[in-house]
């Protein structure tokens, strides 16, 4: 047998080609995506532009709370809150139309008849919201930066911890919320609970330092909050192991919830 043919037949070179396979149709499927979202304005904006804009909206509310006895100001509540907005517009919202609507135009069944297999069409689909979401969360922190004269963070790590898991989360969320939704019109309100609760409970706006202790318990609960404290205790340093650790557990929590129900609900054909 020559060298060249028992190269390609090793089993130590046989995963690497297999990654890259796999790589290259979420590639392609993640272009495809990304082309039909350039052609949909009233998409586009929402997620290019209704982060940036609900983030300087909200600075006359955050600014007129009494942040200074809890150890922050204005700049340490917008910027986590411009990344949960980023997380919610940017990425959970557009996300549960285009598993909806992809599968309801039969997208999804088809692609599951080629090389795809079912987490590389799931993964495909959202690259393209994750790297936006990503790409915008860059460029929210540096204009609250300048902005907001926000320093930079004391531990860093915990807002990049807290940012990559929250994409995560809400990438499997997205999916989840898509599998108990019917049509396409339905996705538009089905992802307005996670939309409300989470701006008005999870600390984009209104920090849980200044709720009343039994409101705060409940919204510690929420999906989005642990990320907003992970990403908010980034720059101000007042986290503790506990609290970290806990702030974890509930993520986790919730990404495991989310990918439960969707290998037990999700569906690649019309809901009809």
């Amino acid at each position: 047998m020559s060298t060249t043919l028992a190269a390609a037949q090793s089993p130590v070179l046989e995963p690497a080609r297999t990654r890259k396979s796999a790589a290259d149709r979420m590639t392609a499927l993640a272009r495809a995506e990304l082309t039909l979202l350039g052609r949909n304005k009233s998409a586009l904006f929402t997620v290019v532009a209704l982060p940036g804009m609900l983030t300087a909206a909200m600075y006359g509310t955050v600014d007129s709370i009494d942040l200074g006895a809890h150890g922050l100001n204005a700049g340490t509540v917008l910027l986590p809150g411009s990344l949960g907005f980023a997380l919610l517009f940017a990425l959970y919202s557009p996300l549960v139309g285009i598993y909806v609507v992809r599968r309801e135009e039969l997208v999804l069944k088809r692609l599951r008849t080629g090389e795809l297999r079912d987490r590389e069409i799931l993964a495909g689909a959202a690259l393209p919201a994750v790297l936006i979401a990503l790409a915008q969360s860059v460029l929210l922190v540096a204009g609250c930066t300048l902005w907001l004269h926000v320093p930079l963070p004391s531990s860093w790590w915990l807002a990049v911890v807290g940012l990559l898991l929250g994409i995560v989360m809400m990438g499997a969320l997205a999916a989840a919320t898509s599998a108990v939704t019917r049509t396409a019109e339905g996705a538009q309100i089905a992802v307005m609970p996670m939309m409300l609760l989470s701006t008005a409970g999870s600390g984009l706006v209104v920090p849980l330092d200044v709720l009343p202790g039994k409101v705060a318990a409940v919204c510690d609960a929420l999906p989005l909050t642990p990320v907003i404290q992970l990403i908010r205790n980034g720059w101000t340093g007042g986290a503790d192991a506990g609290e970290v650790l806990r702030e974890l557990l509930v993520m986790v929590v919730w990404t495991f919830i989310a990918v439960v129900v969707v290998r037990k609900r999700f569906r690649w054909d019309p809901r009809r």
